[in-house]
């Protein structure tokens, strides 16, 4: 296989050379016009459960699982998908969802709301990765086939919730044939109900995931489709655009800023440009090394290049403003972050650090292939130099990069940890129970803060939200200049701008960023 990646990576290069050299560029032949490729720059598959799924594999396992309902970001409203309508009582603790009818799991079972009410059950059960957010439900009533009945602890927005990007799948919770189904699903198959299937998974290898249509999908095949799916990791944003240039490649996920700009004027090529809810997060080790002292911790935040960071991206970032994107609850246009070098260096002095006294280095991991995580170490290790602060930084694949913060040994972990986060669903109540409640064993919360008082504080969020947005929304800023200001626990570094290139004879795609890098395959339309 490996002999196979570097004859490609030569053929491909040569292609574009030609298409450079002509202004034209190399297209796929219409025989493979079926198949939908997508380049993303890191291992897809982390977790084939799709109880405990919450990461990378998102890309892949929209398409082959769904919700009861969809959350629609052009509209910012709640649609239907498993579920064709719902009502709630007037208090917000009793949901009733009527089910599709028709629907067909791909094990061949159909859907009724006694399975739906397992696959969540299930999911709640296991309690890993978004399973949270079923924590308002109380129990759960099926008082016929079609008809899904939430009773609630308290008031919590279900319609919302059941649209969720991780945890709201609903599946067949039994193996074909008997047996765990752990086990089958770790061997990478499904028990999804979306137009797609697992084909193949070759862990580690370039082409990781290959989806086949599932014939007997709900909402049909009439009309143009791609009938297969393959995703690809391709590390090195170059050879994405080369890929993509020579027809190789269907989609790219992240271009840096000069070749987005670069596709933008390729009549071959299609671009969007959208708003995201996806910020990127510098998180400070609280727990172990120097930045357990908060003055060093506050040193490296002011040191930090916002504005030039954000200009350096060309239209792919935008300023972030506290933890909480534009747009949802709690977002606080007051906490925004600006380089002060004279406050970095006071406070590394008050620290003992600094410029005239003693040397100190910082050890930061960051997602490979990922140019503006890149263009953000290049800047913080030229801020810090002049401070005299040296920043390691290593680059890693997901899984490495996160096992290493997740390790049980503290001095195996990094001292800081540059990672993406975005909503479950449309509240800004991931960021905080992931990312800032204290956890053991570690999972997401790499500042590994452990402070009861914030605890408490984050646990009240939902049923404030639910009950109260104004208050909720006081309570969310309350609660960042805590963490960033008083704490300086992590540094929120910018909000991304999505800036996806493709191919021209993709019609029908539109991003939708409650559901991060997702391209849902069946809406599209190939016209080559």
């Amino acid at each position: 296989m490996l002999r196979h990646i570097r004859v490609l990576a030569i053929v491909t290069a040569a292609a574009v050379t030609v298409a450079g050299c002509f202004g034209g560029s190399v297209r796929e032949p219409a025989s493979a016009a079926r198949t939908f490729t997508y380049a993303y720059n890191l291992n897809i598959v982390t977790e084939w459960d799709p109880a405990t799924s919450y990461s990378n594999e998102i890309i892949a396992m929209q398409n082959i699982y769904e919700s009861l309902t969809r959350y629609d970001a052009a509209t910012q409203k709640v649609k239907p998908l498993l579920a064709t309508k719902w009502t709630s009582s007037g208090d917000g603790t009793t949901w009733t969802f009527t089910l599709r009818d028709g629907v067909t799991f791909h094990t061949g079972a159909k859907l009724t709301s006694t399975l739906a009410k397992k696959a969540i059950e299930r999911t709640m059960k296991m309690e890993g990765g978004a399973a949270y957010i079923w924590s308002p439900v109380e129990k759960i009533e099926t008082p016929d086939p079609r008809t899904l009945v939430f009773r609630l602890k308290h008031a919590a927005p279900m319609d919302f919730i059941a649209a969720s990007d991780y945890g709201a799948y609903i599946y067949d919770t039994a193996a074909p044939g008997g047996g765990s189904l752990a086990d089958h699903l770790a061997k990478g198959h499904d028990t999804g109900s979306g137009p797609y299937t697992v084909g193949t998974w070759n862990k580690g290898q370039e082409v990781e995931l290959r989806l086949q249509q599932y014939k007997a999908y709900w909402a049909g095949w009439a009309g143009a489709h791609y009938t297969q799916v393959e995703y690809r990791v391709v590390p090195e944003v170059t050879t994405a655009w080369q890929q993509l240039r020579s027809g190789d490649v269907s989609f790219v996920a992240r271009l840096n800023p000069q070749l987005f700009a670069q596709a933008k004027s390729i009549k071959e090529l299609k671009t969007q440009s959208t708003p995201s809810f996806q910020n990127l997060i510098a998180f400070f080790n609280t727990a172990s090394g120097p930045l357990t002292d908060p003055k060093v911790r506050k040193a490296v935040q002011a040191a930090i290049d916002y504005d030039g960071l954000v200009s350096a991206l060309k239209g792919s970032a935008v300023p972030a403003e506290g933890i909480v994107p534009k747009g949802l609850t709690g977002h606080a246009p007051g906490l925004a972050r600006h380089r002060d070098t004279a406050a970095a260096t006071r406070l590394l002095n008050e620290a003992g650090y600094g410029p005239g006294k003693k040397a100190l280095t910082l050890d930061l991991t960051y997602a490979q292939g990922d140019d503006n995580q890149q263009t953000f170490v290049t800047l913080l290790s030229s801020a810090l130099k002049q401070l005299n602060v040296t920043l390691q930084a290593k680059p890693m694949q997901w899984d490495a990069q996160w096992s290493r913060g997740k390790s049980n040994d503290p001095d195996e972990r990094q001292d800081i940890f540059v990672m993406y986060w975005f909503p479950d669903y449309p509240d800004a109540y991931s960021w905080f129970l992931n990312l800032f409640r204290s956890a053991d064993p570690v999972a997401f919360n790499l500042t590994y803060l452990d402070d009861p008082k914030i605890d408490g504080l984050i646990d009240k969020l939902p049923q404030t939200t639910a009950m109260d947005r104004a208050a909720a929304s006081r309570s969310y800023e309350s609660l960042q200049r805590t963490l960033l200001v008083d704490q300086a626990v992590a540094a929120p570094l910018y909000v991304q701008q999505y800036q996806r290139a493709y191919q021209a004879e993709i019609d029908g795609y539109t991003d939708n960023p409650a559901y991060p890098n997702v391209v849902f395959v069946h809406n599209l339309r190939p016209t080559g």
